[in-house]
């Protein structure tokens, strides 16, 4: 009798054993970090006031050379796409947990980790350039964290006349005699409060397929995407001029603000939402 406890318990613990190792060896989740590399080309941002001999100079195909002080944008609504088609949301309707504002000069915020994305493999992903027109809303009470994170001193993501987020803001300067460069992008609203609706939509659906798969499970990968911000004046839609100039209705000066003006560079960075789900992003290796 002994013998055959023994022998019982033996098993049981056996089998303990093989069920703890499937499931070590058999995760249901895991993390997803995006990894972000803000360039002109293939060459990294470094960014540098008026007179910096260590900032990245671009030149557009319109010939202007121009180098930037600040690049902030938002990344939202992220999605994985699987083989089969099947999309994997990330918080999609929560700015707090599946939001946030890539900032050249905070390197902690070009790596973002996705927690308990579920296993398996996923062949494209798709994200947001900006926030949705449903979620648009200066809302400090919904999403505190985002709020306060947008709209820090040192980020400064909220339209000061708006109601609701800037999507990217570029600050830089531009030709030999380092001319100001700034362009804010955002959604607006036409009529009056209360009683608001969509005027130019400016968030962009950036859809990429991945060139490698990428598998969750036992690793947890990492997506590197690209943000080449070459597009910002040399576009797939539109080659830009900047010009200093006080008409602006023929011209792409971006800190004329003018909604129509505005989407020119929209276009160029985020795509134009119908021929072009890329814009300026793309995703230059997977380490699963």
């Amino acid at each position: 009798m002994k013998n055959l406890k023994k022998y019982i318990l033996s098993a049981a613990v056996v089998v303990a054993f093989m069920s703890c190792s499937s499931d070590d060896n058999n995760p249901v989740a895991n993390n997803v970090t995006l990894e972000f590399n803000n360039t002109f080309g293939d060459t990294p941002i470094v960014l540098g006031d008026a007179t910096s001999s260590a900032a990245t100079k671009n030149t557009s195909d319109a010939g202007q050379i121009h180098h930037f002080e600040e690049v902030k944008y938002v990344i939202s609504n992220i999605r994985l796409i699987k083989a089969d088609g099947t999309e994997i949301p990330y918080h999609v309707n929560d700015l707090d947990n599946g939001a946030t504002v890539v900032n050249q000069s905070k390197p902690e915020t070009l790596s973002y980790v996705m927690s308990d994305i579920p296993a398996g493999d996923y062949t494209e992903i798709k994200f947001g350039l900006g926030v949705r027109s449903d979620l648009n809303t200066l809302d400090q009470v919904s999403f505190p964290t985002f709020y306060e994170n947008a709209g820090a001193n040192d980020t400064q993501m909220h339209w000061e006349w708006g109601t609701g987020y800037r999507f990217t803001k570029l600050e830089g300067f531009y030709d030999t005699d380092n001319k100001q460069l700034s362009f804010h992008s955002g959604s607006t609203v036409e009529g009056e409060e209360g009683a608001y609706t969509q005027g130019v939509d400016a968030y962009r659906d950036i859809t990429i397929v991945l060139p490698t798969t990428t598998t969750v499970g036992n690793s947890a990968p990492t997506i590197n995407i690209k943000a080449d911000f070459d597009y910002f004046l040399s576009g797939e839609s539109h080659t830009v001029t900047l010009v200093s100039t006080e008409d602006i209705t023929n011209n792409a000066t971006p800190s004329a603000h003018t909604a129509t003006e505005m989407m020119k560079f929209v276009e160029n960075i985020g795509g134009n939402g119908t021929t072009d789900h890329t814009g300026m992003f793309s995703v230059t290796s997977v380490e699963n």
